[in-house]
């Protein structure tokens, strides 16, 4: 007895159904969300790595001089721009003397008459002087004429007495020509803090170097110790830069570096560190330190431009070394997945210092020999499954 209609239709139906969904199931497991993930993988190995420390800093000037007056005036003439090159020794500005000269000029007077006085004092101490020793010869005179009995002893005391004053007044000249003498030194005093103060008014160039600043303009008043104009030393550049302290782990002063300008990059210039402050950062916990280059530049740059810094730090033992691209987070650990088989495996890992090459230490959780994954099209889990390729089309190797 044949079938009914309606049967073979369900048949057929349920045929194509059954293709279809295995069609479905291929397609899901070789091409689709069920299919094999593509993913590199590399074999750890024992090796040492050069790892290196990145910071950001900027240039600055070692040496920096703002010259300025020492008591407040007005500014007569400014004869240096920014940008100029100054000697040491150049005018490079001057402050107006308003009275000053004069009171130079009075008080040489004031000096001059001063030492007329010594002078004069000098005359009244040897009048004095001779005066003391006339009186003390005619006592001891007088002395001997009373013990041969041709005298009186009223006569000997009024020698004796006329010798006193002599000496008092021999003492009073002696005093006042001390006097003359401090009141000299004095005005001579006066005079040299006045010629200081006018020296002071010029503003000189006290190193050679290369003008920065340009603070006022002639005519301005500036107050005592306000820098008119700042000069550096443009042979004293360096750079401060700043590191993450968590990863300043043997950098000390002597290694090497290299830097590279905002406006020259592309350019490293080799440097040095010079040293390491012994104040740090509580703000950013970064670590500052000084870096200065091999050879000045030929081209200098700006004060202030920005630099990027890169300190090769020693060698370090041989340790089981991953690329950084392999190492993930998973569940708040830091880790890699280990191929094992054909299944996967995430490995909790301590990692160590990093290169510039993109490769890490492994202190703890791997041993050398494993295979861990490099690069994945998409996020792994522990039953993906994965398929060894040589390289991924987007990503460099």
């Amino acid at each position: 007895m044949k079938p009914p209609h309606l049967n073979r239709r369900t048949l057929a139906l349920a045929g194509v159904l059954i293709s279809l969904l295995g069609l479905f199931i291929y397609v899901a497991l070789r091409s689709g969300p069920l299919a094999p993930v593509p993913v590199t993988a590399t074999t750890v190995e024992n090796r040492s790595i050069t790892p290196a420390l990145f910071g950001i800093g900027t240039v600055e000037a070692r040496y920096t001089y703002k010259i300025g007056p020492t008591i407040a005036g007005r500014i007569k003439h400014v004869d240096v721009q920014v940008g100029d090159r100054v000697r040491a020794g150049q005018l490079l500005g001057e402050m107006d003397p308003v009275d000053l000269d004069d009171r130079i000029a009075a008080q040489e007077a004031a000096l001059k008459r001063a030492a007329a006085a010594v002078r004069a004092a000098e005359a009244q101490v040897q009048e004095s002087f001779s005066r003391q020793g006339y009186a003390a010869t005619q006592a001891r005179r007088y002395e001997s004429l009373l013990q041969a009995g041709s005298v009186s002893d009223e006569t000997v005391e009024a020698k004796n007495q006329e010798l006193q004053v002599a000496d008092a007044s021999l003492e009073t000249a002696r005093a006042n020509l001390e006097v003359a003498r401090q009141e000299w030194v004095r005005s001579g005093a006066d005079r040299d803090v006045l010629i200081r103060q006018r020296a002071n008014l010029r503003l000189i160039a006290p190193t050679d170097g290369l003008v920065t600043v340009r603070n006022a303009e002639p005519g301005t008043t500036a107050v005592a110790g306000q820098p008119v104009v700042e000069v550096i030393d443009p042979t004293s550049l360096w750079i401060s830069v700043r590191f993450d302290q968590l990863r300043t782990a043997g950098l000390r002063a002597g290694l090497p570096a290299r830097v590279v300008l905002r406006s020259q990059a592309g350019h490293p210039l080799p440097c040095q560190v010079l040293r390491i402050e012994p104040v740090a950062d509580a703000v950013t916990e970064e670590t500052l330190a000084k870096v200065v280059f091999d050879a000045m530049p030929e081209s200098l740059p700006p004060i202030g431009e920005l630099v990027e810094v890169t300190v090769a730090l020693p060698a370090l033992p041989a340790t089981p070394v991953v690329p950084t691209a392999s190492v993930h987070r998973v569940g708040g650990r830091l880790g890699v997945w280990l191929i094992e088989g054909r299944s996967l495996r995430f490995a909790p890992i301590k990692m160590g210092a990093t290169d510039l090459d993109g490769r890490a230490q492994v202190l703890e959780g791997i041993e050398s020999g494993a295979r861990v994954v490099v690069y994945s099209v998409r996020s792994l889990g522990a039953h993906t499954r994965v398929k060894l390729v040589e390289h991924l089309p987007g990503v460099t190797p």
